[in-house]
């Protein structure tokens, strides 16, 4: 694609040994196996209407938002997953596992997808309490009582949740599986980068450009502490319980807001002074993200370019209500 191209609205989300972008009508991912063939899973997007009603509807449009995509990422995880696990497998190993899949597969069908969903859900939710409540105690152990205005606890608060971000992103990077998922994460965001300068996609064009991006999801994650901080300066509290309490009702809130913002920052980005409202999230991003290979990038090229050509398709010929091929299962490559 040589022509100059349009700020892309696809998302990407990278996925063991491989990508998945999100487009207007299908997810794809594309998966590195060990052979070195590349394979992917094309899944069409399927949204109800109430769902897409609560999508224009500020605040609420951004939990909507997050929730769709840790299930949509749980589902295109598993299959990078199975990707892999195959690839370990002998060929006796394999076979026998088809033969167990095709007995309980019409058993089976419902209960994973919705345990799939429930996991991604319930992961997600647990996480972010976790993280809000942990620096909550933190503070009160370290600081409780040497502060007069409430207001500096909330500063301590959240610079005890950027220090734990910021070091649990650090540790984790150091792992070689996790280094190789913000490698691809990388590669994802060099692809949109390309496309949007209307560049051709190949991995040398690729590579010239910068593994940050605006539309992260890494911003997101900064912005939850800094808008965390503001909004829990409008309320007092009297007791660690009150405290407590006031941070689970005020969650929803601040992620709500903390997306909307997100959304501001990623209109204002070609603003020259007020682009810097977005630079806290990129340069998170320098832990979240890591300089990919040529072969990972080539990787994030596939997924990104069968994405656009289905949604081409589908856009011509409408979604399928069903689409039997769509999902390509790694076992049979």
């Amino acid at each position: 694609m040589s022509e100059k191209s349009a700020p892309v609205a696809y998302g990407g989300q990278a996925v063991i040994e491989g990508v998945m972008f999100g487009g207007k009508h299908v997810n794809v991912t594309a998966v590195r196996r060990k052979s070195g063939e590349i394979t992917f899973l094309e899944v069409p997007r399927e949204e109800k209407g109430w769902v897409r009603s609560l999508r224009k509807i500020p605040l609420l449009r951004g939990l909507v938002s997050l929730i769709d995509s840790s299930v949509k990422g749980s589902k295109h995880l598993n299959y990078s997953f199975d990707a892999y696990a195959d690839d370990e497998m002998t060929p006796e190993e394999r076979e026998e596992l088809k033969a167990s899949n095709k007995k309980g597969e019409a058993k089976l069908s419902l209960g994973a997808i919705v345990g799939v969903t429930a996991a991604a859900i319930i992961s997600f939710i647990v996480g972010k309490v976790v993280f809000t409540l942990v620096p909550v105690f933190v503070e009160d152990f370290l600081f409780k009582g040497s502060f007069a205005h409430q207001i500096y606890h909330n500063l301590a608060e959240g610079g005890i949740k950027l220090v734990l971000l910021l070091l649990y992103l650090y540790l984790i990077s150091l792992t070689p599986l996790v280094k190789r998922l913000f490698q691809y994460h990388g590669a994802e965001h060099k692809v949109i980068s390309a496309f949007e300068a209307g560049e051709e996609l190949t991995p040398k064009n690729v590579q010239k450009y910068t593994r940050l991006h605006y539309r992260c999801g890494s911003s997101f994650i900064m912005l939850t502490v800094i808008i965390g901080i503001l909004i829990y300066s409008l309320f007092s509290w009297d007791s660690l319980l009150e405290r407590v309490v006031q941070r689970l009702l005020l969650l929803p809130v601040v992620m709500g807001v903390s997306f909307e913002f997100l959304k501001f920052t990623n209109a204002l980005r070609d603003v020259p002074v007020l682009r810097y409202l977005g630079y806290p999230g990129l340069w998170l991003q320098l832990l979240t993200t890591k300089e990919p290979t040529d072969e990972q990038v080539e990787v994030s090229i596939a997924s990104f370019n069968r994405m656009r050509q289905l949604d081409a398709v589908y856009e011509k010929q409408g979604v399928p209500a069903s689409a039997p091929n769509a999902i390509l299962d790694p076992l049979e490559g």
